[in-house]
């Protein structure tokens, strides 16, 4: 484990495995480094990739600082690439790729990013979450209330079905869920008003210029698809591409092979520009 020191002095946790042009991967709700895709994700990239692998704030081996701010998760990812040697490529899972979205659209220094189904509700594809969810799941985790916010922000957040999180809190898993739920409000502040059932407004992210991959999986809600796409209606330089079988937990092994081809590109670029 490394560490590095975020703009307010909050204690950065992360993993760094591999040679080569820098990743960082950043995980979404509930996630940590430690997160058994994420490590499968990290030693898939590492045979060609520098890859930092790292908790958001508030999770595993890092620290936090209150009150919260996206401002500060996105310093928390500037100072990640200034670790990497001041440029890296960005794979974002979930809540992880509006992190990474807002952070390139901030002037971070990030090369390529790669989204994976950022949770947009851009449509009337599902219903929407209550007007006042921010302020219950904060209510809940203030209470110390790990599980019910979990179970909150999954039904009335994500459009779980009730039973299928009903049976969640029987799983081996449920304990890590609940590890890391007193930051689903971070989460939440992530995504902002992206979860309106309005389209993406284009002011908002036409600042990220860098190179992009929308990604979503075919078997996938509807809502994930649509928000995917969306992105390639907003952002100036981005492709759309559906994975064949995926959904909104994929396959590694098929995911990897698609960001390797995308992030190698970033790599040919440094060396034209060298040479």
């Amino acid at each position: 484990m490394q560490t590095v020191r975020s703009n307010d002095g909050t204690t950065i946790a992360f993993d760094r495995s591999g040679a080569g042009p820098a990743v960082i991967l950043a995980g979404g709700a509930f996630s940590y480094r430690r997160f058994p895709k994420l490590l499968q994700l990290a030693e898939l990239l590492s045979h060609r990739f520098t890859v930092i692998n790292y908790d958001r704030r508030g999770r595993g081996d890092s620290g936090d600082t209150p009150p919260y701010a996206i401002e500060r998760e996105i310093e928390d990812l500037a100072a990640l690439v200034d670790a990497a040697g001041g440029a890296a490529s960005f794979w974002g899972w979930s809540s992880g790729a509006v992190l990474g979205l807002r952070a390139a659209a901030s002037g971070v220094g990030l090369q390529r990013l790669a989204l994976f189904e950022p949770p947009f509700l851009v449509d009337a594809s599902r219903p929407l979450p209550p007007r006042d969810f921010g302020v219950r799941l904060q209510a809940l985790v203030d209470a110390g209330r790990r599980g019910a916010a979990a179970r909150y922000f999954m039904t009335q957040g994500m459009g779980i079905p009730r039973p299928i999180v009903g049976l969640m809190r029987f799983a081996p898993f449920w304990r890590n869920l609940k590890a890391t739920a007193h930051t689903l409000p971070y989460d939440w502040a992530v995504l902002g008003d992206t979860l309106s059932g309005r389209p993406l407004d284009p002011a908002e992210w036409s600042s990220a210029t860098v190179p992009t991959l929308a990604i979503a999986g075919e078997k996938s809600p509807a809502q994930l698809r649509n928000a995917a796409r969306a992105l390639a209606d907003v952002l100036p330089d981005v492709r759309h591409v559906e994975l064949a079988g995926q959904n909104h937990d994929p396959s590694m092994k098929v995911l990897a092979p698609v960001l390797e081809r995308f992030f190698a590109r970033a790599d040919d670029v440094r060396l034209r520009a060298a040479a």
